[in-house]
């Protein structure tokens, strides 16, 4: 059966968007049957360019512009070239398709992701809590609902310490001044709450994870960071078999019964050697590439559960499959670019031709 897919998160910078990712998992190895579409909220992301990859592209609203336009948006798109898939690969509009969900199936629209009150309970506001009521290890953590409280949670926590925004960004703070500046900058961007936590002396180790329905977890690949950007995010890293790990993830996917893709991420402490959740993530990582390079295909999993597929779980993934990202300059006509500025889609083959 032919199935169309589309993604959202096209932007691959140096804070890369999962979504290329996840389209090069959908295309691997011998290509993909239906048609993948692309949804873009800014013509200038790089992954609509990347060709070969996308047969259609669309600009769609930001999610801050609200979910009607969104749906109305993503219904026209279905009615021009048919979806039956839809993969959120961003933090940021995953309450958006929460809520577009029912409405998204009536159109044979279907995702696989969790439920609004699930993913509340683990966001970095709720984590802590969760954490704790589980028996699950996790770093000091404060959550800056006022700017009034900063001080007094710098002092509880001490230096160094981290400092995240509620969607993204995270800074490591040595000093008072870092976090006012921190502070300010995420503040700005993202708003309150703003969360502090403790800064272990730890090894980092990611989890890219799939639940289904009851939170049972069908497959997941563990990874160790081998080089990181300034924002901490991976530049390369490696797979690996690690019993704990599969066993932190399998514990937290059933408690939370976790339904589609995520990310847990867990330091362990050089000293204690002891494991500590930092954050689980409700999306695909920018590196789930990797995932499928090490036999663990996660993205067609997620799109066979969305059909209603009966799927078993997945063979342990390979150990010592390394990526390194590359960055490229993708070159294409104006035509491309004018196209999405003006009318909001672009067709590849009908540009091709």
């Amino acid at each position: 059966m032919s199935i169309n897919v589309a993604v959202t998160g096209l932007h691959a910078a140096d804070n890369p968007a999962p979504g290329i990712g996840v389209i090069r998992s959908l295309r691997h190895p011998e290509g993909w049957d239906g048609k993948i579409i692309g949804l873009a909220y800014d013509v200038l992301d790089t992954g609509v360019y990347d060709d070969g990859l996308l047969d259609h592209v669309y600009m769609i609203p930001y999610p801050n512009q609200g979910s009607k336009y969104i749906l109305e948006r993503v219904l026209y798109i279905n009615a021009e070239v048919g979806i039956d898939v839809l993969i959120p690969t961003l933090d940021s509009e995953l309450t958006t398709f929460q809520q577009l969900e029912p409405e998204l199936n009536q159109h044979g629209i279907f995702l696989f992701i969790p439920e609004s009150k699930i993913t509340n309970k683990i966001s970095k506001v709720y984590l802590a809590e969760f954490c704790e009521k589980e028996n699950i290890s996790y770093p000091k953590t404060r959550v800056i609902k006022d700017p009034g409280e900063l001080k007094e949670a710098v002092e509880d926590i001490g230096f160094p310490l981290m400092l995240k925004g509620v969607f993204y960004e995270a800074y490591t703070c040595n000093n008072h001044m870092e976090v006012l500046n921190h502070f300010d900058r995420i503040k700005l961007k993202w708003g309150l709450p703003i969360i502090l936590q403790e800064k272990l002396d730890a090894e980092e180790f990611d989890i890219c994870c799939v639940g289904d329905d009851d939170g049972n977890l069908m497959g997941a690949v563990p990874i160790r960071k081998t080089r990181l950007t300034d924002k901490g995010k991976a530049w390369a890293a490696v797979t690996l078999r690690n019993s704990d790990l599969m066993e932190i993830s399998k514990k937290v996917l059933k408690k939370l019964k976790w339904k589609g893709p995520c990310e847990v991420e867990i330091l362990q402490d050089t000293k204690t050697k002891e494991y500590n959740l930092i954050e689980i993530n409700p999306r695909f990582p920018a590196w789930i590439f990797l995932c499928t390079g090490a036999d663990q295909n996660l993205p067609r999993m997620v799109v066979d559960l969305a059909m209603g597929k009966t799927v078993e779980p997945l063979e342990p993934a390979k150990s010592g499959v390394c990526f390194v990202r590359h960055a490229t300059d993708l070159v294409c006509p104006l035509e491309y670019i004018e196209k999405l500025t003006t009318i909001g889609e672009l067709h590849y083959s009908t540009t091709k031709n």
